[in-house]
This record gives C-alpha cells, sequence and structure tokens, in this order.
C-alpha cells in the first residue's frame, strides 16, 4: 500500500476561461483540486498565465504535504495555463513519470448544412 501513497496524477483541464488542476491518487479519488476561481479571481482574470501560475503552485504545495514523490500528468484542453503548469510543476523538483494529452479531437466532425437550392 506505501506503494501507492507515493504516486500521485494530477489532471490539467484547461480552457480559455479558466484552467482546473486537480490531484488524485493512482484509484482516482480526488485528493484536492484548485480552479482561478477558488483562488479569488473573476471574469477575464480567470484566464490569464498569471491565475494558472498560482494553481500549480498550489497543487505542487498539496503534492509535497501529502508526501508525494511520482507524479502522471494528463492535460486537456486549448487554454494558456497548461504550458504555465508544467512548467512550475517541472522546476518543483517533482518526478513527472509520464505526460499525456487527453483533449478530444472530432474524427470527422459535427454533420454539415444540406446544400442549398436555388
Amino acid at each position: 500500500m506505501k506503494l501507492y501513497k507515493k504516486r500521485g496524477i494530477i489532471y490539467i483541464h484547461s480552457t480559455f476561461n479558466n484552467t482546473i488542476s486537480t490531484l488524485t491518487d493512482v484509484f482516482g479519488n480526488t485528493i484536492v483540486w484548485y480552479s482561478a476561481g477558488i483562488l479569488g479571481y473573476k471574469g477575464p482574470k480567470k484566464s490569464t498565465s498569471l491565475a494558472s501560475q498560482l494553481i500549480s503552485e498550489k497543487i505542487t504545495i498539496s503534492i509535497l504535504k501529502n508526501n508525494i514523490k511520482v507524479v502522471d500528468i494528463y492535460i486537456k484542453g486549448l487554454g494558456l495555463g497548461k504550458e504555465t503548469t508544467l512548467r512550475i510543476i517541472n522546476n518543483s523538483g517533482i518526478f513527472i513519470r509520464s505526460i499525456t494529452d487527453i483533449t478530444p479531437i472530432p474524427h470527422n466532425g459535427c454533420r454539415k448544412k444540406k446544400k442549398r437550392r436555388v
């Protein structure tokens, strides 16, 4: 059981309006999660890289508090916050085992409108 205590998973959901980071254990149980709204940002300030920087600092503090040594990172979305979050977690000294992009990509997209007949 000790082996699982030292590993964690970080989910980064980065949109154009917000960045949400969730820290879970190996089994998927949420340990802590942060978003820009929790930290006090409202409106367009939630989408800034400064907000995502503060989110990632809070996540790294909670990683160190919970004695997690190895982390898997899953990134979802196209927002600005994902690169900032990755950079800060990498510089904090936590061992990153894998980084996976799970952004949904359409295979063929939505059905097109029917052709107009004049």
